[in-house]
């Protein structure tokens, strides 16, 4: 493992030795042909995905950026499960493509001295360039307090400026019973007692499932799990991305806390074990996998089970997704003033990446890649690989206008859009039009539920700004060490506290322990203050 601070030590060592050629050879290329039979350059860029059923080779507007850059791309997929388990020991050998998407992010390039600090290559990337002088938010996602960035951002438009989370609920089901949308925490257990008790889908079965509920992820808090109704209490999340969320992160009127340790966390988690002695949440919802959740979510796309979610849209339900509405957060209590409810807020993370593409100090042919990430960052590229091929996944009905087709969501594998969606590195820009995205509308529809919510979080002031960032060394190496114990101690109390419930007694003890020194909560709550400090001095 080669830190950056051990770089010029480690290098100065190997000269001595006579060791200097190979440790030249360590990172991309080596000692393999860097040009192809015709001559011209290869660039290999490595990318991580969801799924590599379709290789990258094989998307057609691939061929454009080979054309941009006269190079022959030789691209290398891998899946997030394997790049999970490849990443350390590629790190500590140093063993990195000429570039790499969805891969690294700016802590990467702090810890590590293989990346390339691209700015000063900006006049040979001038669509990166005009990217980052248009998207501030996104250039100070990623650039270091020198003005030096080892990895780019990507923006994949003003479609995805919407929160990440949303409750969804059974419309149909609300209607049937003659429910009205609850706006207290105490309406929405009478509307899950009714969705539990009065056979809502019709069947004749007792198989409704009130809340389907994602379990606790034991590294952190993940998208769409169950506290984002702290917001219902007046404590904004932000459950996404790099989010310091994740880790029981929050803001308020400027002043970093821990929700593992706020009243309000003990009021979600007393709630949340009130409807699973009612049976409203399921026995096993703490240890449930991904695929016994969705088959609770779609069933046999004809009778639906679940009464409420939350996740990203109504097309979690696919076929059934029109029997589902956006709910908006219900206020914790009666007495609370509609002004103190906030909702998760996302919108910088859904939109933006913070790693999108890095490059290898060791790239042997630098003039061609930054030709091939320069066609990346183009308008016209960036659609397609986002959306699928021009023109047959997508129409360019010219001045930045493109619909993509409906083919694209007819689930025959004949017809699938050959696009990389959120793990593209590109820009589409504001000006661009992109009509009938129907991931993008669905969200949009779902947000709109949370408007009022939405406006009582100053984005400043209640939040943990999206380029706020612990760029010293040491700070985030002690802040990783801290949270590791901080949440699997929390994460396991939690969860058993959900099943069966939690006691003034226990919850002091746990308060205790938290808060003890040795744990460090209470210095990692220093380390992000004093961040959030220096990054938004200006902006308050």
């Amino acid at each position: 493992m080669v830190h950056r601070s051990a770089w010029k030590a480690l290098l100065a060592l190997a000269m001595t030795a006579g060791l200097l050629a190979s440790a030249g050879a360590c990172g991309s290329n080596g000692g393999e042909a860097t040009t192809d039979a015709n001559g011209k350059p290869i660039v290999k860029i490595m990318i991580t995905r969801w799924s590599t059923d379709i290789p990258m080779k094989d998307m057609a507007w691939t061929k454009d950026i080979e054309a941009a850059c006269d190079c022959t791309v030789q691209w290398e997929d891998l899946a997030d499960s394997a790049w999970g388990q490849q990443k350390s020991a590629k790190l500590a050998a140093g063993e990195l493509a000429d570039a790499s998407i969805f891969a690294f992010d700016p802590g990467d390039a702090l810890r590590y001295d293989y990346f390339e600090n691209l700015t000063p290559h900006m006049k040979a990337m001038p669509n990166v360039k005009k990217f980052l002088d248009t998207n501030q938010s996104a250039k100070k996602m990623v650039a270091n307090k020198d003005g030096s960035v080892f990895v780019l951002p990507s923006d994949r438009g003003k479609n995805y400026r919407v929160s990440t989370n949303h409750i969804l609920i059974n419309k149909k089901w609300m209607d049937k019973l003659g429910l009205s949308m609850p706006k207290t925490g105490d309406d929405l257990t009478n509307v899950l007692e009714a969705f539990k008790t009065r056979d809502p889908n019709g069947n004749g079965k007792a198989d409704e499932i009130p809340f389907n509920m994602n379990r606790l992820d034991t590294g952190g808090f993940t998208l769409w799990n169950p506290f984002v109704f702290l917001n219902s209490t007046g404590i904004t999340t932000s459950f996404a991305g790099t989010s310091p969320a994740a880790q029981g992160y929050y803001v308020k009127h400027g002043k970093v806390g821990s929700f593992l340790v706020a009243p309000e966390y003990r009021q979600v988690i007393d709630y949340l074990h009130s409807l699973m002695v009612k049976g409203l949440i399921p026995k096993d919802a703490m240890t449930r996998d991904d695929a016994a959740i969705t088959a609770a979510k779609t069933g046999d796309g004809k009778t639906a089970k679940s009464g409420m979610i939350v996740g990203w849209s109504k097309t979690d339900f696919e076929k059934l997704k029109d029997e589902y509405v956006p709910m908006p957060v219900p206020k914790a209590t009666a007495s609370m003033s509609d002004s103190d409810v906030t909702w998760d807020y996302t919108q910088d993370l859904t939109e933006l990446s913070n790693h999108a593409i890095a490059v290898s100090k060791n790239a042997k042919n630098k003039d061609a890649l930054y030709k091939a990430i320069n066609a990346m960052y183009s308008e016209k590229v960036s659609v397609q690989q986002y959306y699928g091929t021009i023109p047959k996944d997508v129409a360019d009905n010219g001045n930045g206008k493109y619909r993509v087709s409906d083919t694209c969501y007819d689930n025959d594998p004949k017809t699938n859009c050959t696009a990389i969606a959120d793990r593209f590195a590109g820009w589409i820009p504001d000006h661009a039009n992109v009509e009938n995205d129907q991931a993008a509308e669905a969200l949009h529809e779902a947000d709109v539920a949370y408007t009022q919510n939405l406006a009582n979080v100053d984005p400043i002031k209640d939040v943990m700004p999206s380029y706020v960032r612990i760029d010293s060394e040491d700070d985030q190496t002690t802040m990783s060490n801290n949270n590791t114990a901080i949440l699997s101690y929390a994460l396991g109390q939690t969860a058993k506290w959900i099943q069966n419930g939690v006691n003034d007694k226990d919850w002091q003890d746990y308060l205790k322990k938290l808060e003890d020194p040795s744990l460090g909560l209470n210095k990692n709550i220093g380390i992000w203050q004093k961040y959030y400090d220096e990054y938004t001095k200006d902006a308050k």
